[in-house]
């Protein structure tokens, strides 16, 4: 009974939230490696920091670990894939004023593996991964994948302000809760991780950074590949490739 009610949309949420909010104070507390590589300047040019990045990936993943074995490992890998990756690329990639896939490709090419490149293997990796463990066949597979990390990187998109991260996962998740099993409840601990950081992003007292947009958007976007069959996913995974296509040649133009 226990496990079925933390499985459930509201004990996801909880849960999620809940971790959420002792991971931010635990990372806040301790502040490993030092307080200056957690802080950041935001859009503005106000101090934040960066302690949720870690913590949403964190409470997104304990939000599921009631759901059965699959579903569970295939969030767990994706969330927690994509935190990792955004957050070596906060790190690593501070001060790089490289973006798009384009000019991490590029520098790819010329022998320069650069922090933007190991996120966009990694995370794609992570999401191929899940969509492998949450769907049967190998289209199938391969559409999930797309869907996962797309939407982490359409996530990560539009955290370009303060809580618009946080609210998009909010917006997008909700119809996820209409749908039956596990998808209903990864869409929850998606919502429950980002409405725990969500008073703090507005506030412009912390920022998600790639650790925290990307988790949440792999959890978002597992979420809706467990929720749909193979028309679903390949609409979501063309829709996804457009949008990233698109900011690609953006952030090219900006550039140029």
């Amino acid at each position: 009974m226990i496990e079925r009610k933390l499985g459930s949309r509201p004990g996801a949420a909880a849960v999620a939230a809940a971790a959420t909010r002792a991971g931010t104070a635990a990372l806040r507390f301790l502040a490993p490696g030092g307080a200056e590589r957690w802080t950041r300047k935001n859009y503005a040019g106000r101090s934040v920091d960066l302690y949720p990045g870690p913590a949403v990936a964190l409470g997104a993943a304990a939000g599921v670990a009631a759901l059965p074995a699959r579903p569970r490992a295939a969030a767990a890998l994706a969330v927690l894939g994509a935190g990792a990756c955004g957050g070596y690329d906060d790190v690593a990639g501070a001060g790089d004023p490289r973006r798009g896939f384009r000019a991490h490709l590029g520098a790819l090419r010329n022998g320069e593996i650069t922090s933007g490149a190991v996120k966009l293997f990694g995370i794609s990796a992570a999401g191929l991964a899940a969509g492998a463990l949450l769907k049967e066949r190998p289209v199938d597979k391969a559409l999930a994948g797309v869907v996962v990390a797309g939407t982490a990187h359409l996530v990560n998109l539009v955290d370009v302000r303060p809580g618009q991260a946080g609210a998009a996962v909010l917006a997008l998740g909700a119809p996820g809760l209409l749908r039956k099993g596990p998808a209903a409840a990864v869409a929850a601990a998606a919502m429950g991780a980002a409405a725990a950081v969500l008073p703090d992003d507005l506030g412009e007292r912390t920022m998600l950074g790639d650790a925290g947009a990307h988790a949440l958007g792999a959890a978002l976007g597992t979420a809706i590949a467990a929720g749909n069959g193979r028309a679903g996913l390949a609409a979501h995974a063309a829709a996804l490739v457009a949008v990233a296509a698109y900011a690609d040649g953006a952030d090219k133009r900006v550039g140029s």
